[in-house]
């Protein structure tokens, strides 16, 4: 594989890259480099954790040149107003050493404050679709200048209900671009959306999604219900010491409110939660604590599945098995990464295996199974849908006790009759009959003299 110095990387960008103490390029980054340069539409099918931010972000620095333009010439869209923020601190750790204005846009904080923010001037707009859309609405972000537009994530974007953003964005932005979209898994939405607005685009694809990383460990445990699931959660904690960053992931922000406050009485500040109810503030300053170590344990959902960059993550949990396979690989992605060793556990109910099932099949690999301690107690109390739903219900009874009988009765015979109308309906209209055209005027006045 060739490094970095051989890609031919401009001085300032090789010094931002060597400072990094990056030494090689990943397959993703190396296949993307010149097809980008290009300047050719281009589609990138790349399993997260494989260094794709890189991928886009190096050939689009390489060529980007000092302006003194006020509006934007690259524009980043990602779902996640967390992705905006690794992927702004990206953009300026590549380019410590050039001259580059980058900026997040991105809900849960003051439209006016972000407008300010980016009117002094800017050359990377890194933003989720829902808030560009806004700013562009309300002329706060001029997008006239946009020379080159990436969608990163597009996948989840779409599962996010952002389609209709997206491709209102597309319709504010310059004709003449060059389109550079990445995802994990080619679905039919994407597909739909590159045939509609990609002028034919370049494909690269690596370890597509369903290829499990082979610097990860797997393995599963069959567990009586989610409270169980929390005992043994709490049981691996307690006596595994490699166990020193560990990212939870649940189905639901209820079930991570649930697992916080559980974790919580136990193991103290060791323990976060971000999800989307949480305020910027409270996720931002989690995510940091978690990235720093003051949190051992962050509990998450699969909304942040994609939206977390953390390094030497030991261990991903899956409390939950996730509804769409595919959204497994993505949580698993987040250990493992940067070629390091990474585990990922799956802890699976009897009602999930047909979920588990899937994700194997996915995989073409079956998750190897370890015994569920003995020493874990197995809880009685189950979530409501976990409860056995009631399948007979009660046959009413009438005042005397006995079995209704049917629903409906035989009509009386005064309740049978039909209105034919009047004296009209009945004789006169039978000898005016419509004429057979509107301009057949003399059609009546024939018909009645005969």
């Amino acid at each position: 594989m060739q490094s970095f110095e051989e890609m031919g990387l401009k001085k300032q960008l090789f010094r931002a890259v060597d400072a990094l103490g990056l030494v090689e390029p990943t397959p993703i980054q190396a296949k993307a480099f010149k097809p980008i340069l290009s300047g050719k539409d281009l589609v990138g099918i790349a399993q997260t954790g494989t260094g794709k931010t890189n991928a886009y972000l190096l050939p689009l620095l390489h060529e980007l040149n000092y302006s003194t333009d006020n509006h934007p010439r690259i524009l980043i869209l990602v779902p996640t107003r967390e992705l905006v923020l690794q992927v702004v601190e990206n953009v300026k750790a590549l380019s410590e050493f050039m001259n580059v204005r980058v900026f997040g846009v991105f809900g849960g904080t003051s439209i006016n404050t972000q407008t300010d923010m980016v009117s002094g001037g800017s050359d990377v707009i890194v933003a989720t679709p829902g808030r560009l859309y806004d700013m562009a609405l309300s002329r706060g972000l001029t997008l006239t200048n946009v020379k080159k537009l990436v969608i990163d994530e597009v996948d989840v974007m779409l599962d996010l209900g952002f389609r209709y953003q997206i491709t209102n964005i597309f319709e504010v932005l310059p004709q003449k671009r060059q389109n550079i979209m990445f995802s994990a898994t080619m679905t039919d939405d994407v597909e739909a959306l590159i045939d509609d607005y990609f002028i034919k685009p370049k494909k690269i694809s690596i370890a597509v999604s369903g290829t499990p990383l082979d610097n990860i460990s797997q393995s599963c445990y069959l567990v009586r219900n989610f409270y169980t699931k929390i005992n043994l959660l709490a049981h691996l904690l307690n006596t595994d010491e490699d166990m020193t960053k560990v990212l939870v992931f649940v189905s639901n922000k209820r079930h991570a409110d649930i697992l916080f406050e559980k974790m919580e009485l136990e193991f103290g500040d060791g323990i976060g939660v971000i999800h989307s109810n949480k305020t910027q503030n409270f996720r931002i300053r989690a995510i940091e604590d978690f990235d720093a170590g003051v949190h051992r344990v962050l509990v998450t959902t699969d909304v942040m599945a994609r939206g977390l960059d953390l390094n030497k993550i030991t261990h991903v949990i899956n409390l939950d098995v996730p509804r769409f396979p595919e959204n497994y690989m993505h949580r698993i992605g987040r250990t493992g990464r940067a070629k390091e060793r990474g585990n990922s556990i799956l802890f699976y109910s009897v009602r999930e295996e047909l979920e588990k099932w899937a994700i194997e099949e996915l995989m073409d690999y079956e998750i190897p199974e370890i015994p569920f301690p003995e020493m874990v107690e197995e809880e009685e109390q189950l979530l409501p849908e976990e409860r056995p739903k009631e399948k007979s219900q009660k046959q009413s009874k009438n005042r005397e006790g006995e079995a209704s009988g049917p629903s409906f009765h035989e009509k009386k015979d005064k309740n049978k009759k039909v209105n034919l109308g009047g004296k009209y309906h009945r004789e006169i209209k039978k000898k005016y009959k419509k004429p057979k055209t509107r301009g057949d005027k003399n059609y009546n006045r024939r018909n009645k003299k005969k």
